[in-house]
């Protein structure tokens, strides 16, 4: 029974430091700025037109440089998304969004190192990429763990 109730204090702890994250300024700022993005047409239509772009990109990747449109395909992509990066709406909804994972991955690292100074702890948002941590990366951290 001790490990239950250890269990459930753990759980409700979880469930605080949650509510703490959800009442922070970082992720108030978050809301808004993801509210806002949602809410700017000019944005919006730059999103879907890189979201189509892309369907593009992924069947040019498919051949590569012998794909007939490689060059322009590609050259359009990157204008897309330097022209949807610059909207002022997106790029403070990806500053906010940059600014939350900040604060997630140092709640990770906190909790991890109280348990213990080994455990890999994903940095920058890499638990959510492939090219995480698991199984330890062997090269020196650079692929973001923290060692």
């Amino acid at each position: 029974m001790l490990a239950t109730m250890e269990i459930v204090d753990l759980l409700d702890r979880s469930e605080e430091i949650g509510q703490m994250v959800m009442n922070s300024d970082t992720m108030h700022n978050y809301q808004q700025a993801k509210s806002e993005l949602e809410q700017d047409k000019e944005a919006q239509r730059l999103i879907k037109q890189f979201a189509d772009m892309k369907e593009h990109y992924e069947d040019v990747q498919r051949f590569g440089r012998y794909h007939p449109d490689y060059n322009s395909i590609m050259k359009k992509v990157r204008t897309v998304k330097r022209e949807m990066d610059m909207h002022e709406k997106v790029a403070l909804f990806k500053k906010a969004e940059r600014e939350l994972q900040k604060l997630l991955d140092e709640i990770s690292e906190m909790v991890a190192f109280s348990v213990s100074e080994q455990i890999k702890v994903p940095k920058n948002g890499m638990a959510l990429t492939d090219t995480g941590c698991s199984g330890g990366c062997g090269s020196g951290g650079s692929c973001g763990c923290a060692s």
